[in-house]
């Protein structure tokens, strides 16, 4: 058996066989998702209808990774439910929470965690339930042994656990980070979950495409010497350059020192971290009037220090001579999905990429972390 093109037993030896089956494991995963929210359809849309009644603030929480799933999430959620929506980690949440929580406004608080178990996810919670009045929450995670999963609030709330697989092994979370987010997505727009299930098959082309077609392209870009990395994207596809920072980051063990930014915020200064060892990633929208300003800053990147390489990653066939590589992802499908689902099959790339590049530099991708600095569910973290 082989995942990402390279045969279990010498995965098993590189010590990247969890990474591999998880991150292949995506595009099925999604499917399943989809499917099971679907068979709970009575008791979300139960909840959804209380919510949408009942609260005037949407808070988007999770720590690191899963915090990144509230930017690409927030502008979806506050467009289809009208209720005014804040992506906050809860290592905001936790020693500020005076400053984003407030008593008298009626709060769903919406929290991402893996495992559950990291202090923090608590915290967010129990300081929601003291501060607010009325505060309601929806629990995404991805293990049922997890403290998230098993906390009662004295507040109406509700519990989606997702499939077991999306429970990942290794320290990178990669199933478990697009599976949240697409199941946040679904429920931002639960009233027409049937007709979502268009929009989630051709989220598993893309990302087949990706996983079956792609993978010597990207390749080719690991072997490059790059020292550095930039992420760039628009809107929910911003939240997607985060994930893709930290993704990279985390599997080079620091190796690649990695930044991410908007196409416009891009021009303010952080534009100067590029040099000759660096790597600039595109994350191109599919909306005609976000793409012409994600094309103005390409072109622009003509004047100062060229990058080592450029590489982009669209849905639409586009004409960018500037750029090295452009990876398109082609469908047999007749459809044109909203933009913030974009996110959720384009982080395979960033996956991908900071796989093989572990890989690259003999480092294990299930646990890349040489010194133990990092680890898969954060410790020695005091709530007081």
């Amino acid at each position: 058996m082989k995942y990402l093109d390279i045969e279990e037993a010498k995965l098993k030896v590189m010590g990247g066989l969890d990474t591999a089956k998880e991150i292949s494991g995506q595009p099925a995963l999604w499917i399943k998702i989809f499917h099971k929210l679907v068979k709970e359809k009575k008791n979300i849309s139960s909840f959804q209808n209380l919510i949408l009644k009942n609260t005037k603030k949407i808070i988007l929480t999770g720590a690191g990774t899963s915090s990144y799933i509230g930017h690409s999430v927030e502008g979806a959620m506050q467009r289809n439910t009208g209720i005014t929506t804040l992506s906050i980690p809860t290592t905001h949440l936790v020693s500020h929470a005076h400053d984003y929580l407030d008593k008298k406004t009626p709060t769903l608080l919406i929290s991402f965690a893996r495992s559950g178990n990291s202090p923090e996810s608590i915290a967010a919670i129990k300081l929601a339930d003291n501060y607010i009045d009325k505060c309601f929450h929806l629990i995404i995670t991805c293990s049922e042994q997890g403290d998230l999963a098993k906390y009662s609030s004295k507040n109406k709330h509700l519990t989606l656990l997702l499939p077991p697989e999306s429970n990942d092994k290794s320290l990178a979370m990669t199933g478990s980070y697009s599976g949240m987010l697409l199941t946040a997505l679904l429920f931002s727009d639960f009233k027409n979950i049937e007709n979502l299930e268009s929009t989630v098959q051709a989220l598993v082309s893309y990302g087949n495409e990706l996983l079956f077609n792609k993978l010597d392209e990207i390749k080719k870009t690991v072997s490059l010497e790059f020292k550095r990395a930039v992420f760039l994207g628009s809107g929910p596809l911003f939240g997607t350059a985060m994930e893709s920072h930290l993704k990279l980051q985390e599997l080079t063990d620091g190796s690649v020192i990695c930044k991410n930014d908007s196409y416009l915020g891009f021009r303010h200064g952080p534009k100067a971290v590029v040099n000759e060892e660096t790597l600039l990633v595109y994350y191109f929208s599919n909306r005609k009037d976000v793409i012409r300003y994600e094309l103005d800053l390409v072109k622009s990147m003509g004047v100062g220090k060229k990058p080592l390489k450029q590489i982009g990653i669209t849905t639409k066939p586009l004409d960018i001579p500037m750029i090295d590589e452009l990876i398109e992802l082609k469908i047999d499908q007749s459809i044109d999905i909203e933009e913030e689902y974009l996110s959720i099959c384009y982080i395979l790339f960033g996956q991908l990429l900071s796989f093989y590049k572990s890989i690259h530099l003999k480092l294990q991708p299930d646990s890349p972390s040489t010194t133990g600095a990092i680890s898969r569910v954060v410790k020695g973290v005091t709530i007081y």
